[in-house]
Order: structure tokens, then sequence, then C-alpha cells
């Protein structure tokens, strides 16, 4: 180990909380996934080499087995839409509750790469090192990825001014 992957811990925690996040929900079951994901670092340490990737991707790949691991036991909801409170800002929220649906009608596959590159915050070189994939089949596939959650988002619009056009109708 050419240096200590935990030199800086606050960038990681708050990387590997938002990939988490973006795979199974914020809250409680996110936090116990990143406190697992640490503590199993912490535990293999020693196993960190600096020359096969930043300390943020080795992060990465313990928190996608920590998410396997989670997922087997039955613990951790992957398309749960969370509720959130209202603080003043509805649109935001509602934009946030109508991204997270989006995203939860996107496969396995185009879920993880959209939480790999937004929400861990990953390069495609480095996600393509962490899948096994080629740099540019990563582009590819998150550019595909992306288009299928865009769709899916002009959905739920359409069907917000729907739900919308049908109240004005009925409250005459």
């Amino acid at each position: 180990m050419s240096r200590d992957p935990f030199a800086d811990p606050r960038p990681l925690i708050r990387r590997v909380y938002a990939y988490v996040a973006y795979r199974i929900g914020d809250g409680v079951d996110a936090e116990d996934v990143t406190s697992a994901t640490f503590e199993r670092a912490l535990r293999y340490r020693e196993s960190y080499d600096s020359r096969r990737g930043d300390p943020a991707a080795w992060l990465i790949g313990i928190a996608r087995r920590c998410i396997a691991d989670a997922a087997l036991g039955g613990e951790t909801p992957t398309d749960e839409v969370p509720e959130l409170a209202g603080d003043g800002h509805e649109e935001t929220a509602l934009r946030r509750i109508e991204l997270r649906t989006a995203v939860a009608q996107l496969d396995e596959r185009d879920r993880e790469l959209v939480a790999l590159r937004f929400g861990a915050d990953l390069s495609a070189k480095q996600i393509g090192e962490l899948l096994d994939m080629k740099t540019n089949a990563v582009e590819v596939a998150l550019h595909r990825a992306l288009a299928r959650l865009r769709a899916a988002l002009e959905r739920e619009d359409e069907s917000r001014a729907d739900a919308s056009a049908f109240r004005a109708e009925v409250s005459r």
C-alpha cells in the first residue's frame, strides 16, 4: 500500500453515500450500507493499492458488494420512492420524486451506470475499470441510459400535465 486511502475521509464518505443513495434511496438504509462499506474498507485497508485506482473507486467497488449483500438479505428496497417532507420547495421535491421514479424504471445495468456516474461521480474510465468495460463502451452505454432516463422523465411530465388538466376540469 503506497498511501492511506482514508487520508481525507469526508469527501469519500459523501461520494460513497451519494452512490448508495442513487442505488437504494437515501435515508437510514443508505447510511447503513455506507457504514458497512467503510467497515469492510477499514478491515481490508491493506489490500488497497493506489496504482490500481483512487480510493473512491476502491470504496465504490466495496459499496457495490455491500448493496448486493443487503439485497440478498432482503433489507434494501431498490425501487422505493422516499417521502420528502414539505420544506417550502415543493417543485424541487416533486422533481426529485419524479427523478427517483424515472431511475427506478431503468433496468439494473442502467441504474448502476447512472449511480456510478452521478452518485459516485466516477469518470467513464473509472467506471470501465470497475465494471471491466472499455471506456468507449461505458460512454455509449451511459449515453443510452440517459436517453432512456430522459424519456421516462418526459412520460412523468406528461402524466403530471394530464393530472393537472383533469383536476382543472373536475373543479369547474
